[in-house]
């Protein structure tokens, strides 16, 4: 942490800070081990009160939507995993839809059934890290390496999936890159009967400890008109109690022949969208997450894996707009083709930028100790910030 007495005006801080010679300005991040990547969350303080928090992004600015415009369609895929390092399958998918709905490819049954299957279990992986962190981020550091455990068997089968366990590369346009590799059918349902029990386990360690939850109830609360304001979406937005999933509000792939639930917030310890609520939308997101992967593997269609495409499309001109559910919300793009083999401009929506637009809004007020329950609760990705 840097520490600076706003006693004199900086262009950090308005003249009307810096008169008030009680506030002070500290930095917290991008090396701050409560910030969840290379952020920087500038405060203004009151003793122990945060009067003002200014997120300051673009530490992990890489140019990739610029990156889109000199690389070939199928050349992107790769880049797509750094968007968002911890659910990296959907950043695939949302590029791949938007190339195929442009070029006109047609996917096999059989390949969406994979891209669901794939996709649920980088949630997991995704919410077993968040929750995982924000139970590390006050103080309880046995519930992390717990789900740890599982995220590395889950890892386990992503790597039987597509050879990788962090940047998959795994789609392809019209399909994916391999089919599934025998028994490992039987392994995903071997691990989902265990990962169904472990869940109840981790609820009954950390979930109901009520040192964790009165860190989280009734902390920054997030209603349901600033959340749609901002642009929330996934967990953040279901946890304010607005009920909307791109899974089952604007269908894609084959998502409409599973059952599922969504959890919303309302039925948990403390208000609607407060930081609890966010945590327990997560936990029962894998709760759902893991129902749709067993009805995916148990009904998995024979057939290609990969429809037969052009080993780099050149679409038509026009533009598109294709979003994915992902792990934190709604992950877009926004592809604009001039009919070469190349896009002529993609704009990329995140989820993670949305969520820090709102901390200025919810912070002033809480305790330094609090805004670090409430920021691990966004389950915000430093690389999706900034792209």
């Amino acid at each position: 942490m840097i520490q600076e007495n706003t006693s004199k005006t900086s262009v950090d801080q308005p003249a009307a800070q810096a008169s008030n010679e009680d506030s002070t300005l500290i930095h917290m991040g991008p090396q701050h081990p409560s910030t969840h990547g290379v952020i920087n969350l500038t405060l203004t303080l009151e003793g122990e009160i945060i009067v003002k928090a200014d997120p300051r992004v673009g530490y992990l600015h890489r140019g990739i939507e610029k990156l889109a415009e000199i690389t070939p369609y199928t050349g992107f895929i790769p880049f797509t995993d750094r968007i968002d390092y911890l659910a990296a399958m959907f950043c695939n998918q949302g590029w791949c839809m938007a190339v195929e709905r442009l070029a006109g490819i047609q996917v096999p049954r059989r390949a969406e059934y994979l891209r669901v299957i794939a996709c649920e279990l980088n949630r997991l992986i995704n919410h077993l890290i968040s929750c995982g962190t924000t139970a590390m981020d006050l103080g309880a550091f046995t519930p992390f390496l717990h789900a740890i455990r599982e995220r590395e068997k889950v890892n386990d089968l992503m790597e039987k999936i597509c050879g990788s366990r962090l940047n998959y590369t795994f789609m392809r346009f019209g399909g994916v890159c391999r089919d599934f590799a025998p028994g490992l059918d039987r392994d995903i349902l071997d691990f989902l009967d265990r990962f169904e029990k472990f869940l109840p386990e981790f609820n009954r360690l950390i979930s109901g400890n009520e040192i964790f939850i009165r860190r989280l109830v009734n902390v920054g609360v997030i209603p349901a008109g600033l959340a749609v304001s901002h642009g929330l979406g996934g967990p953040n937005l279901r946890a304010s109690g607005i009920d909307f999933d791109l899974r089952r509000n604007r269908p894609y792939s084959v998502y409409p022949e599973f059952q599922f639930r969504v959890p919303t917030g309302g039925s948990y310890r403390g208000e609607a969208g407060d930081s609890f609520a966010r945590y327990r939308v997560r936990i029962d997101e894998m709760v759902e997450s893991a129902r749709i992967v067993r009805q995916a593997v148990e009904g998995l269609p024979e057939g290609e894996f990969l429809a037969k495409v052009p080993r780099n499309p050149a679409p038509p001109a026009g533009e598109v707009y294709a979003r994915v559910e992902s792990a934190r919300g709604e992950l877009g793009y926004y592809l604009v083709s001039d009919g070469s083999d190349r896009a002529f401009r993609l704009k990329i929506r995140t989820s993670s930028f949305c969520a820090m637009t709102v901390i200025p809004v919810v912070a002033p007020g809480m305790m330094v100790a609090d805004l670090t329950a409430f920021f691990g609760s966004l389950d915000v990705v430093a690389p999706e910030v900034d792209r």
